[in-house]
């Protein structure tokens, strides 16, 4: 069972902040970052993402994190399911 959280309690991995930043701040988005709930999903009925905003997500952890998130990797579904399992993702994976 998936950890509970209320609005803007970021308890998974340190980094839950810093992303939900970069994600308001690539996608211009009009919310706070605490207003993203860490376990909502990004896509369609959570943030509403689509493909488009994935790939400059991608970019901006390219240049943030010093890694690449590629196009074709067949667990993107399961790394860009919410905020906490891409800050998971990055966590893992980060250079810088």
């Amino acid at each position: 069972m998936a950890e509970a959280t209320k609005k803007g309690a970021f308890t998974g991995s340190p980094i839950e902040p810093e992303v939900a930043q970069l994600l308001v701040d690539t996608l211009n988005l009009e919310i706070k970052p605490a207003d993203i709930d860490p376990a909502k999903p990004l896509f369609r009925e959570g943030l509403g993402l689509d493909s488009i905003d994935a790939l400059e997500i991608a970019l901006a952890i390219s240049k943030r994190y010093g890694f690449q998130l590629r196009s074709d990797d067949k667990n993107n579904r399961e790394i860009f399911a919410s905020l906490r399992s891409l800050g998971n993702y990055i966590q893992q994976h980060r250079i810088r």
